[in-house]
């Protein structure tokens, strides 16, 4: 008898394509905090968002990301110093990260309120996914992600995938990715979990939680990870895998 296989995926990045969704709304949040940018998102902005976005791990970033893209910091200035120049527009505009991410959630809720296909049409799933997930028994299927969940259900529902929505685990259970995890190796014992991740650094600390040995990692190269990211993962414990390796996972 095999070994029953439970799949432990990552969002943004692994499932979906939400970048340019996740620019768009980063800058409307951004000119209500400052009304000097332009209500409508500038092309190349957002192109310069999606180059940065491997460096983002949670959607409210967005929104200071957009800020500093829009007074002229460089993108290698963002990729190379991420954390320094956030905590620096936090500090100097006085905001907290609460209020980012209510403004972020609630500028999300109007959107899909006032145009719910725009906003499905802005986070496509990569290709393969609808099928991949299908395939899948929702009982052995967990999303794990730092978005809202209401986002992700809006997202799966739009692509008639169905999911429990006790089975996404988003920013809102205020949980490590680690402790989740931890969590489904007591809830499936026996069986082999497969976390799916496209952030490094997410899967480094996955590696070093001694409570997570048995945990199978991988790397989708796919999603929002740099040149740097893929070369570092053949030196870790993290099979990197493409888009036709996760449907044959």
């Amino acid at each position: 008898m095999s070994t029953q296989k439970i799949y432990a995926l990552d969002f943004d990045g692994v499932l979906c394509d939400s970048a340019v969704e996740t620019g768009i709304t980063g800058w409307k949040v951004a000119s209500q905090l400052w009304p000097e940018m332009s209500a409508d998102t500038p092309q190349e902005m957002i192109d310069l968002f999606r180059q940065v976005r491997p460096v983002m791990e949670t959607g409210y970033e967005a929104v200071l990301i957009m800020r500093l893209l829009f007074e002229g910091v460089t993108t290698q200035t963002l990729l190379d110093n991420f954390a320094t120049a956030i905590a620096a527009m936090i500090e100097r505009e006085n905001l907290s990260v609460s209020q980012l991410k209510s403004l972020f959630g609630n500028t999300r809720d109007h959107w899909i309120k006032q145009n719910l296909k725009e906003w499905v049409e802005m986070n496509p799933l990569f290709k393969g996914i609808t099928n991949k997930l299908r395939g899948i028994e929702s009982d052995q299927c967990y999303i794990i992600t730092t978005k809202q969940e209401r986002f992700v259900s809006q997202i799966l529902d739009a692509n008639n995938i169905s999911l429990p929505a006790e089975y996404i685990f988003g920013l809102d259970r205020k949980m490590s990715k680690q402790n989740i995890l931890a969590n489904l190796l007591v809830a499936h014992p026996g069986a082999t979990i497969l976390f799916v991740e496209d952030r490094l650094p997410t899967l480094i600390n996955v590696i070093k939680d001694n409570r997570l040995s048995d945990i199978k990692l991988f790397f989708a190269n796919w999603g929002y990870n740099t040149q740097l990211d893929k070369s570092a993962v053949s030196n870790l414990a993290v099979s990197s895998i493409n888009l036709a390796d996760f449907s044959a996972l």
